[in-house]
């Protein structure tokens, strides 16, 4: 059955909603808007230190409906971002969170980056670990160091 009457738009629904479970799930929390809020502030927060051209290619491996609000309030022009510090990037995430100061922003980014590491490319996470600083690359489940080839 179509929740929509349109094949991409229930394709994007669910896959967005797999999204949100898997943050969920890595969150150990069922609160679908803090998954929500978890992974558009960590999206957010990467996108923001990329160079344009490649937070281009990252959105273009995101569901159409989780791509819509990565791409949300983007201001290529004043990326990427100087931060270099793995508690710089945190604080951006603690922005999305500020109602809630007991979030645990360190969970919440290297959650949504696993989940990125489970759904990406192999190339793609390369190539966006890469460009992280040393600090920010530790936040992802291979702490740093190169994702191992997938098997599918």
């Amino acid at each position: 059955m179509s929740l929509t009457g349109l094949p991409a738009f229930d394709e994007t629904l669910h896959n967005t909603n797999v999204w949100l479970k898997e943050v969920m799930e890595r969150l150990g929390s069922d609160d679908r808007h803090r998954a929500y809020l978890a992974l558009r502030a960590a999206l957010h927060a990467l996108r923001d230190r990329l160079p344009p051209e490649d937070a281009v290619h990252l959105g273009a491996q995101l569901p159409m409906l989780v791509r819509g609000f990565y791409y949300e309030g983007w201001k290529p022009s004043a990326t990427p971002s100087a931060d270099r510090m793995k508690d710089e990037f945190l604080e951006h995430i603690r922005d999305e969170f500020r109602h809630d100061p007991d979030a645990d922003v360190e969970a919440i980014a290297t959650s949504v980056f696993a989940v990125l590491a489970e759904r990406l490319t192999e190339g793609e996470t390369r190539k966006v670990m890469h460009l992280l600083p040393a600090q920010i690359r530790e936040l992802w489940p291979t702490g740093g160091a190169a994702p191992s080839p997938r098997m599918h």
